[in-house]
């Protein structure tokens, strides 16, 4: 075997994709030796995208201060690819974890990703990929959209920053002043949900109590976000409110394709083309992927099903290593899995398994390669 392509998403809370390459890469050393190791650690879109796509091409990464989810000043930072791609998180400047209990999706904004934004597009970056992933807020973008020069007036004429809360507040929008550059500049948003902008299945009351709306909190927010669509609607003449993946990051997504020409793509197959993995899995023996736990969900565009799609077109294996294996994934074996592996080595609580997680990982790779070894060129491990 001359050449194994690593690509595993993280194991949320336990391992990042980028130890769980590491320890791929160990073992394909130890039993494989000679056996060259492709590393490409996956983001989905949230904490950790940016530095997984900077392990996997390089380039730079840009630190700067920036408006926090409650217009605090952060620190912050994006990864500026070797071909002018900036990859941006949300949660750099808008998730969660930069949130002081309690936390308060009515008051929360994304006017720090906008100058994220603002920072890259006045750096020269060609493209922008904006991973909505991770997000305190539920404004639409509309903070987003402010720090980048658009403004929105209440019925006084009034300009202000929308906040969740406040969008109902919003009597019209001027996207006149958006920054000069913008509208010459691609912009991907790696989202994995389809979740409209509002309704039952929309941002406000499937993902907002997430973030500590009540429910009376959850009504505003989502009579916000209506109102937001129809403002929209009237502005630029663009219906957001049925566009699937709208309702991502707390309405980022249809924020993103009406104020800034996005284009919603699935986060995984932003990656694979970002990466070329086409290209660099071509001349593979084997291509090992992975997630934390597989299982019904993961059939809809998660990173297991989209590599192993790609391994199907190129006709090369593809073995899944995961953390533990739920029901309804077998319809990957007819999309390119070959296989899959759970790290579950013995019958202990998951707050055990996650302290040895990689240790369990690292043996369990070795177990693979060692069963990968016996088999000459042309064997079983043919597609």
């Amino acid at each position: 075997m001359k050449k194994i392509v690593l690509i595993p998403d993280s194991f949320k809370g336990t391992l990042t994709s980028m130890e769980i390459c590491s320890l791929l890469t160990r073992a394909v050393r130890e039993i494989l030796p000679g056996t060259a190791a492709v590393q490409i650690p996956v983001g989905d879109g949230g904490e950790g995208t940016a530095d997984a796509f900077w392990m996997a091409m390089g380039g730079q990464r840009r630190a700067l201060s920036v408006s926090g989810p409650h217009f605090e000043s952060v620190g912050s930072s994006y990864v500026l690819l070797p071909d002018g791609t900036a990859v941006i998180e949300m949660a750099a400047a808008a998730g969660l974890p930069l949130c002081h209990s309690p936390l308060d999706p009515m008051n929360a904004t994304t006017y720090g990703v906008g100058e994220l934004m603002a920072d890259a597009l006045n750096y020269g970056c060609t493209r922008i990929i904006l991973g909505l992933g991770g997000s305190a807020t539920n404004d639409g973008g509309c903070g987003a959209a402010c720090a980048l020069g658009a403004k929105f007036f209440s019925s006084s004429g009034e300009a202000f920053i929308p906040t969740g809360g406040t969008l109902e507040q919003i009597a019209s929008i001027d996207l006149s002043c958006l920054h000069a550059t913008l509208g010459g500049i691609p912009v991907t948003c790696m989202c994995d949900i389809d979740n409209p902008l509002y309704g039952e299945t929309g941002a406000a009351r499937v993902f907002a109590p997430q973030k500590g709306a009540s429910p009376e909190q959850v009504r505003v927010l989502d009579r916000g976000l209506r109102h937001l669509a129809k403002k929209i609607r009237e502005a630029v003449g663009f219906d957001i409110s049925a566009l699937p993946g709208a309702g991502a990051a707390g309405g980022m997504g249809g924020g993103c394709a009406a104020f800034f020409g996005g284009q919603l793509k699935s986060g995984i197959e932003t990656v694979l083309d970002t990466v070329r993995f086409d290209h660099l899995a071509a001349d593979a023996d084997l291509i090992v992927t992975g997630e934390g736990k597989i299982d019904s969900q993961s059939v809809h565009g998660k990173v297991v099903c989209g590599v192993s799609k790609r391994a199907l077109a190129l006709k090369i294996p593809c073995i899944a290593i995961v953390g533990d294996a739920g029901e309804g994934y077998e319809s990957l074996y007819e999309q390119g899995l070959t296989a899959v592996f759970s790290i579950n080595r013995t019958a202990i609580p998951f707050e055990q398994a996650q302290k040895r997680a990689q240790e369990d990982l690292y043996r369990t790779a070795c177990d693979i390669f060692r069963v990968v070894r016996t088999f000459p060129p042309g064997g079983p491990f043919d597609v």
